[in-house]
């Protein structure tokens, strides 16, 4: 697994441990990640989000064309952990329940944005 990481202020893996912002307890999201899957093919994906459900962490990415973009929307959910040395882990979600769980967090975090996003900018009062 390779990464690439996030180039926003105050996101790198030294800078963050004062963020709350992204649920990766203190460790940088990186921007992309490039997965090998069981049956060898090599996938690069787009880190959407690290986020809680249930005391304890996932990751959500899209896959990603040649070009960089996601035709199908696909999003796909991993259990995320972070070992001894910082690098980050991750394992497949085997319980529908767990799974369905971690679903829902993240969908809800995907409405919660699309309100924001709707809502734009707060305008500030004369």
């Amino acid at each position: 697994m390779s990464e690439e990481y996030n180039d926003f202020p105050g996101c790198s893996p030294e800078g963050c441990a004062s963020c709350s912002g992204c649920g990766s307890a203190g460790n940088a999201i990186p921007r992309t990640i490039t997965l090998t899957l069981e049956d060898d093919t090599v996938v690069e994906c787009a880190v959407l989000t690290i986020f809680p459900a249930d005391e304890r962490e996932y990751i959500a990415l899209m896959p990603l064309d040649e070009e960089g973009e996601s035709p199908k929307g696909e999003v796909y959910l991993y259990r995320y952990e972070t070992g001894e040395e910082g690098e980050p882990m991750l394992s497949n979600i085997d319980e529908d329940s767990e799974y369905d769980r971690a679903a829902d967090v993240f969908g809800s975090l995907v409405d919660n944005a699309r309100l924001v996003a709707e809502a734009g900018p707060e305008e500030e009062e004369p």
